[in-house]
């Protein structure tokens, strides 16, 4: 295997290959390498964990094809310190075996393959392939994968739950303490009644992958499904379990409204949010025609921020995780946000004004 590339082009795909290629110990130590295949002057890159697979082709002067399996983050490392130019690798048998060349300009590295014959083979993806907008799956993803929790001891709640409903698709992440909900109208994915649940790390890299192509590609299979976009393809296995009936979270009405500029909010969130050390919230006092942001770190200090806003309903004060309330309001394409609620223990409901395919419930947290 030879070929020529330039650096960048190549250390991105690189890059985005090894992001599927297994760090773990225990595991095959093949996994931890991506498998780079040379056919003509196209160049395949693959990274796999057999959890998540991201395959990748570019163009590349060919001059010689041939296949390897070479450590990923090793080689990504190396191509990203390579100077900027063209990159030249060439595999060749050697006195001790087989050795892959990486060279550019006046920087020269070799690196051992892994073994080739021990890389898993990639299936060809099943089920029917269904277009979709790639921007407004992106969109979508943005949304609502920040919701899935990452604490694999409940693995039903580190996916995304695609579920068809009459008006399209709805994609559903929740960790227990927050909940997305996303309507996609006259989009649909899967069969009248079906639902399928994707692991949030898979869309989290199909959000980095998606780049600025136009259309998105997607197969389900039964255990596993696949995303196309441009030339990479991304698979995962769908993941067993029953998703929580999130849909008796949500109230059937809210006595309490309150209106606000989202930059005002965020910014005000984020210098409240210095003094809310140590898990501490921050609280809002509603009521009037501001909104009170305040943060109390015990033997460390305070800080309060008002802003103007519009609240329909009773004065109370409710506290929420700084954090998490950022993500929700970061998540809402709008100028204004809505924050309705019933009372300070229940859940409240985070949406753009004039926007109703999107929500985004929070649990408050309690304060003395």
């Amino acid at each position: 295997m030879k070929f020529r590339c330039e650096r960048d082009i190549l250390a991105d795909a690189v890059g985005s290959a090894s992001r599927a290629a297994t760090h773990r110990t225990g595991t095959l130590p093949v996994l931890s390498g991506v498998r780079m295949g040379v056919i003509g002057d196209s160049l395949t890159i693959t990274g796999t964990d057999l959890e998540l697979t991201i395959r990748l082709s570019i163009e590349v002067g060919g001059e010689r094809d041939g296949a390897a399996v070479v450590p990923a983050r090793l080689v990504a490392d190396i191509i990203k310190a390579l100077p900027s130019g063209a990159v030249e690798i060439d595999l060749a048998e050697g006195d001790s075996g087989a050795e892959m060349s990486i060279s550019a300009g006046r920087s020269q590295f070799s690196v051992r393959p892994l073994s080739l014959d021990d890389y898993p083979v990639q299936a060809e993806p099943a089920g029917d392939a269904v277009t979709l907008p790639a921007a407004d799956m992106a969109e979508a993803l943005r949304q609502v994968v920040r919701a899935a929790s990452t604490d694999d001891a409940r693995a039903v709640l580190t996916g995304v739950l695609l579920a068809s409903e009459d008006e399209g698709l709805r994609m559903v992440a929740t960790d227990s303490y927050r909940l997305a909900v996303r309507d996609l109208p006259d989009s649909s994915v899967l069969s009248s009644g079906q639902k399928v649940l994707i692991p949030g790390r898979a869309l989290n890299e199909l959000q980095r992958l998606m780049g600025g192509e136009e259309t998105l590609t997607v197969r389900l299979g039964e255990r596993e499904a696949t995303f196309e976009a441009g030339s990479t393809r991304l698979s995962t296995r769908l993941i067993e379990g029953e998703f929580p009936n999130y849909r008796n979270l949500l109230p059937s009405s809210y006595p309490n409204l309150l209106t606000v500029s989202k930059s005002a909010m965020v910014e005000a969130i984020r210098r409240v949010k210095i003094l809310a050390q140590d898990s501490t919230p921050v609280r809002m006092t509603l009521g009037g025609d501001t909104v009170q942001l305040s943060a109390i770190t015990q033997d460390v200090g305070n800080a309060v921020e008002e802003i103007d806003a519009s609240y329909d309903g009773t004065e109370m004060t409710v506290a929420f995780n700084p954090d998490y309330l950022l993500a929700g309001i970061d998540a809402i394409d709008a100028d204004d946000v809505t924050l309705a609620t019933m009372d300070p223990m229940k859940p409240a409901v985070l949406r753009g004004v004039g926007q109703d395919d999107y929500l985004y419930l929070l649990m408050p947290v309690r304060v003395p």
